[in-house]
């Protein structure tokens, strides 16, 4: 029975972080990595072009480079975080690591990405549309799918977010008692 108290009071916090993280709009996320995605750009492009930053826009010359909420990616750190929480039997620290290593590889590529498809505006390529399109709408979802399952890879983990807690409550509700 202490078991089943655990679990369920595992389940509570959880569920209850993820929706209290969610709240006004992904604002943590986004006054989090904002910074940790404009400066490393900048840095980037100050490097190798010679840039200038005001707020949130990168300049190269005359060229503007505006990193809005969407380049930022807030609602991808929250998606890892989803997928971190809805996850049981996770020990905190682990839990911890698992998070600093998801964000910290999506955070990697995001300036990465952000970096490639100024150059290709930069340069006036006519494959920066393509480009910016595919990598916003597939790219993000695809590495935050590819991150989630080489952690589950590298942590070999064996639940299932979401399905492992439903399984679990169904189980120990007056519906699954019997069987």
């Amino acid at each position: 029975m202490k078991r089943s108290s655990n679990e369920f009071l595992s389940i509570l916090c959880r569920y209850f972080l993820l929706i209290i993280l969610s709240l006004g709009g992904l604002w943590i996320f986004y006054s989090v990595f904002t910074p940790l995605t404009i400066y490393p750009v900048y840095f980037l492009f100050n490097y190798f072009f010679g840039a200038t930053l005001t707020g949130t826009t990168v300049y190269v010359g005359n060229v503007p480079i505006e990193l809005i909420k969407a380049c930022i990616a807030g609602s991808a750190y929250y998606l890892l975080l989803i997928f971190n929480l809805s996850t049981p039997n996770i020990k905190i620290n682990q839990r911890l690591r698992m998070l600093v290593f998801a964000f910290l590889i999506f955070l990697v590529v995001n300036i990465l990405r952000i970096f490639v498809l100024g150059i290709l505006y930069m340069a006036g390529s006519p494959f920066f549309d393509i480009a910016h399109q595919l990598s916003w709408y597939a790219g993000s979802v695809i590495l935050v799918t590819a991150v989630w399952f080489f952690q589950v890879k590298i942590y070999r983990l064996k639940e299932i977010p979401f399905y492992s807690d439903i399984k679990f409550l169904y189980k120990n509700s007056i519906f699954g008692k019997g069987k």
